[in-house]
């Protein structure tokens, strides 16, 4: 990911959303990374080229930009973040008029367009676009966030620690909490343009779920770079997945008659646990591929307001179009506030199967594409049969094949 490829993507994104005779218009927002300085003016020369009016809102959360995309009346969303990954990734994300993450055909219809002649597409020096910085985005991020937290509830006497990562959240989040009314001990908000996601964050809630020990708070929060999913931790300092909240969430919407459908929307990742809780309250659990962009597809298809991902993603479509880790956070304390109960008690609504996740990294071409590996994986789904599954797939942000094993027996999981 360098500029010249950021410039292009700016251009052909522009040509590629500038229908209409209107004035286009597109929302820039990033992260903490050191390389945002580098690809953000690449995309606005881009776009800027490409005869549409920018606004730069600054280091954002990812679902703050899809509602400012909407709220705006934008044409185009652009989200500059590699989410959970190190510094030195980067990544972009593009959100259409509706705050909706593109589909892979519109994706493939811009990469065509980048593979080509851009000079032609470029407007007359008469119809350049101009760039502005929207100085108020966070404060109408904030109170969007504080509207999904429900009314006459109040979050005074809680002490919530929450790591930011480093990360886009680093003002917006403990904002958000001390206006609700807890105490707030912030961890993770001194980014510096390279520790983003370095040892904290909810890939490394470690630290985060000490300490809430310490600390003696009542919950523990952590986001990830680009702040659109979550780990809890509870006062024990017990980790919580996504999985858990689904499950939360799902039991508190239902019991309130709030669930669309009475279904939930995860992926193949989550655990049968999951699917066994939700059953047995008379809720269905439909699965798709992983990715937070096909839990969404699948929620609209059947209707439903509440989705998810095990890794922490969670959609809740009554409050936003895409994973909002925040949002999803009050939804839990929510529940904290009006049963009075500490988290030990609320936040582990089901006993998981046992699960294992293994992490290969690799160099070169996919192993998944090896023979010997292939025999591999045939010969542990043998094994398992009946009584659990595997699961191998690509990471969709790194060189990673991420292998998972889940069974009714934790001995079968590690023979696996």
């Amino acid at each position: 990911m360098d500029a010249s490829t950021a410039l292009r993507l700016g251009q052909a994104a522009g040509r590629f959303f500038g229908r209409g005779t209107h004035r286009h218009r597109v929302v820039i927002g990033k992260d903490t990374r050191l390389s945002g300085y580098m690809l953000e003016p690449a995309l606005t020369a881009g776009f800027v080229g490409a005869g549409m009016d920018v606004v730069l809102v600054g280091p954002l959360p990812t679902p703050a930009i899809a509602m400012l995309t909407r709220s705006l009346r934008a044409d185009l969303g652009v989200m500059i973040s590699a989410s959970h990954n190190p510094f030195e990734d980067n990544g972009i994300k593009l959100f259409g008029p509706d705050g909706l993450k593109l589909s892979d055909d519109e994706e493939a219809e811009i990469e065509a367009l980048m593979a080509g002649d851009l000079s032609a597409q470029l407007v007359a020096p008469s119809r350049l676009g101009r760039a502005s910085r929207l100085d108020d985005a966070p404060g109408r991020y904030i109170e969007a966030v504080k509207a999904s937290f429900p009314k006459g509830l109040s979050l005074a006497g809680m002490r919530i620690v929450v790591d930011c990562a480093h990360g886009a959240a680093y003002k917006v989040a403990p904002t958000v909490l001390w206006e609700l009314g807890a105490e707030v001990v912030p961890v993770g908000v001194a980014p510096d343009g390279f520790n983003i996601n370095r040892d904290c964050g909810s890939t490394a809630p470690s630290r985060m779920a000490e300490l809430v020990r310490e600390r003696r708070a009542d919950l523990g929060i952590a986001l990830d770079g680009d702040a659109d999913r979550l780990v809890l931790a509870d006062e024990n300092g017990q980790i919580l997945d996504g999985d858990q909240i689904l499950a939360l969430v799902a039991r508190s919407w239902a019991s309130q008659g709030r669930l669309r459908g009475d279904t939930v929307v995860a992926t193949v990742m989550s655990n049968l646990g999951l699917e066994r809780f939700l059953s047995g309250l008379g809720l269905t659990l439909l699965r798709t591929r992983v990715g937070d962009r096909y839990v969404s597809e699948r929620m609209r298809e059947a209707g439903c307001n509440l989705g998810g991902e095990q890794s922490g993603h969670m959609i809740l479509s009554d409050f936003g179009t895409t994973g909002d880790g925040l949002v999803a956070a009050l939804q839990v304390l929510a529940v904290l506030a009006e049963s009075g109960r500490p988290a030990s008690a609320v936040c582990r609504p089901f006993e998981p199967l046992p699960q294992r996740l293994v992490n290969v990294r690799y160099a070169g071409a996919s192993p998944l594409q090896d023979a010997a590996v292939t025999e591999a994986i045939a010969a542990a789904e043998a094994r398992l049969g009946q009584r659990g599954r595997v699961l191998i797939r690509a990471s969709g942000t790194e060189p990673v094949i991420r292998v998972m094993a889940e069974a009714e027996e934790e001995a079968l999981v590690e023979d696996t």
